[in-house]
């Protein structure tokens, strides 16, 4: 520092620049090593209860194969929606990195175009959120279809 500090009049632009452009790079580094050490995390959390869904699954079948066709349906869905948490979870983590990522590129660089392709980037994340929504709104509508046809079925029988 003191010895920027010291440099002439002349370079003093030329200078702050630079130190800003080290400390944003430092920033982005540190944020995204955050952001992945949690991401791996959340991916063995997921991968924990998959693991605990499954042995549930693998359990009740064992135990009830002469149960009802309900409790099994019951099971399935937990377990869908289960996933369905997941997804959404994984979904959040993306977005949030993106979106620090993104900061961290518009604190380095303050240009207009810049600027106008960050906005376009943003948008084009918002409508993939959308879709992946609507998505999971589809699969919860043919799941609530199936149960449905299930329910008759049961009330045939």
């Amino acid at each position: 520092m003191k010895m920027m500090l010291k440099l002439t009049k002349r370079n003093k632009k030329k200078t702050m620049m630079t130190m800003m452009m080290t400390t944003a790079t430092m920033m982005m580094i540190k944020t995204t090593t955050t952001t992945m050490t949690i991401m791996m995390i959340m991916m063995m959390m997921i991968m924990m209860m998959m693991m605990m869904l499954l042995l549930l699954l693998l359990m009740m079948m064992h135990m009830m194969h002469m149960m009802n066709m309900m409790v099994m349906i019951m099971m399935m869905m937990m377990v869908m929606m289960m996933m369905m948490m997941m997804m959404m979870m994984m979904m959040m983590m993306m977005m949030m990195m993106m979106i620090m990522m993104m900061m961290m590129m518009m604190m380095m660089m303050m240009m207009m175009m810049m600027m106008m392709m960050m906005m376009a980037m943003m948008m084009i994340v918002m409508m993939m959120m959308m879709m992946m929504m609507m998505m999971m709104m589809m699969m919860m509508m043919m799941m609530m279809m199936m149960m449905m046809m299930m329910m008759m079925m049961m009330m045939i029988q």
